[in-house]
């Protein structure tokens, strides 16, 4: 991490070291945020399996665990389990845990982008369509190029805009001296 700190440095200066320190804050703020939000849905997941008396729960919660960390969510084995409890005749159970299903499985929705923004002083919007924009274009790296290179470009966007002095205010007087410098070039000639 030093070596391209240093690299960066050489390169861009402080904004270099800048970007590349945004960078590893956006990586850990998204493998933190994939895997805090797998975790959580998994577990609530287990506890509805548990409740509903399916068969097998702590091991369906693991391959729950398995499923929400390669981003194929906890839905792949509800879905079969409340199935299953339909099919078993208990209803009641199975529409409970059709509800709760629902829930865990749009939970990642809200909980990911707001852990990631968390570990990245970034806009929710900004996170959201990396997140998002990375995994519809490239699948589930994605998800972790998709915010790294949004946040980074945000910054040095955010940052060459911010070097330049503000424009003045009264619009009047930026026409005034563009019409003196065009005069001045003409003169010039």
């Amino acid at each position: 991490a030093y070596g391209f700190r240093h690299f960066a440095t050489r390169l861009a200066a402080k904004r270099g070291d800048a970007a590349v320190i945004l960078a590893g804050q956006a990586i850990r703020a998204v493998a933190l945020g994939v895997v805090v939000t797998a975790l959580a849905q998994a577990v609530l997941g287990g506890i509805g399996l548990a409740v509903s008396g399916v068969p097998y729960a702590a091991l369906l919660t693991v391959v729950m665990i398995f499923t929400c960390l390669v981003q194929l969510g906890p839905l792949l084995v509800l879905v079969p389990s409340i199935i299953w409890l339909y099919w078993s005749g208990d209803t009641t159970w199975g529409t409970v845990l059709l509800v709760w299903s629902c829930v865990v499985g749009t939970m990642d929705n809200f909980i990911r982008p707001l852990l990631i923004r968390m570990g990245a002083d970034l806009p929710m919007i900004l996170i959201l369509s990396g997140v998002i924009g990375g995994l519809v274009a490239f699948g589930m790296i994605g998800l972790f190029i998709g915010p790294v290179l949004l946040a980074v470009s945000w910054r040095l966007y955010d940052a060459w805009v911010n070097e330049a002095p503000p424009p003045p205010k009264d619009p009047d007087l930026v026409l005034e001296e563009l019409s003196e410098l065009n005069t001045r070039a003409a003169q010039d000639k």
